[in-house]
């Protein structure tokens, strides 16, 4: 069978398997990724865990004989999902995480949904905003507003407040790479989606952290390791294929409800890990929770 053939549809009982796992792994992700910063620099650490899970997806590809890169469109979307999806993405997410509690990070990273469904507004045609969606993400960026009106020196000053603002760079970033990648992604393999871009990004991160990391130390311990190998199988190589395939499947919308389920097991590791919280972060993570929970409530009651 060609890896092009239509798939039939999965059950629902399946596509909520799957979303409770990537759930459950993604939520881990964020503390394991600071965890991680502790022994490798950003880039580094970036450059290496896709570099695994790269190696791990075409070495797959080739057992399955699964073609790629047999339409134009496919090509450019390596390209949209190398820059866009995991090496701005990733790279921004772990350069902020070296202040930015874990917690705050993955509430930031929130917005996500937030951004699809403004992007979707204008890309995809059926997937317009409605009343619902626009209250919501008014509510769900005042949170972020009432985050940033905090008091950083309790959360650890200045520099966390700085790396908090670039961090909505990369909730921006994955939000367009998902939109267009849901426009013009019909029939390419998830793995192709996956692969070929992680090895880009596994390069290019490479280049940088050689550029401006090569004279940080490097500390190869256990936990170090044990951070990459969980990122790069677990967060990496099977989310990601995993996540597309759901795409496939699914509205941009309905899938990225998964970002107001993943800062809350986020922030609760880290509140388990003595990350500072203050009352005004808490109130600001809520109000963005609540903004995406009210943003795609269309596509929950529907289903």
């Amino acid at each position: 069978m060609s890896d092009r053939a239509p798939a039939k549809r999965p059950g629902p009982i399946l596509i909520v398997l799957t979303f409770a796992l990537l759930c459950l792994i993604w939520g881990s992700t964020w503390s394991v990724i600071q965890i991680g910063l502790r022994g490798v620099p950003p880039f580094t650490g970036v450059a290496v865990r896709f570099a695994i899970a790269a190696a791990l997806l075409l070495l797959l590809i080739r057992v399955r004989r699964i073609r790629l890169g047999q339409v134009a469109h496919e090509r450019r979307l390596w390209l949209v999902n190398g820059v866009l999806a995991f090496s701005i993405s990733y790279g921004v997410v772990y350069w902020a995480e070296q202040w930015v509690p874990s917690g705050l990070t993955a509430v930031l990273f929130a917005t996500y949904p937030l951004f699809v469904g403004i992007l979707a507004h204008f890309i995809l045609p059926q997937e317009a905003l409605t009343k619902p969606e626009v209250i919501g993400s008014l509510i769900g960026f005042a949170g972020v507003g009432l985050i940033f009106s905090e008091d950083f020196a309790a959360l650890g000053g200045r520099a966390v407040a700085v790396a908090s603002v670039v961090m909505l760079i990369s909730p921006l970033v994955s939000a367009l790479a998902s939109v267009l990648v849901k426009r013009w992604g019909a029939g390419v393999h998830p793995f192709s989606l996956t692969a070929v871009p992680m090895a880009m990004t596994a390069v290019m991160m490479g280049l940088l952290a050689w550029g401006f990391e090569r004279d940080r130390p490097v500390v190869w311990d256990g936990v170090s390791v044990s951070a990459l190998l969980y990122l790069a199988v677990f967060g990496s190589a099977v989310t990601f294929s995993l996540y597309y395939w759901l795409l496939s499947h699914l509205p941009a919308k309905r899938l990225a409800l998964i970002a107001y389920i993943i800062p809350v097991e986020a922030v609760l590791i880290g509140a388990l890990r003595d990350e500072p919280l203050t009352a005004k972060t808490l109130l600001g993570s809520a109000l963005v929770v609540g903004g995406v929970a009210l943003a795609v409530h269309r596509f929950a009651t529907r289903r």
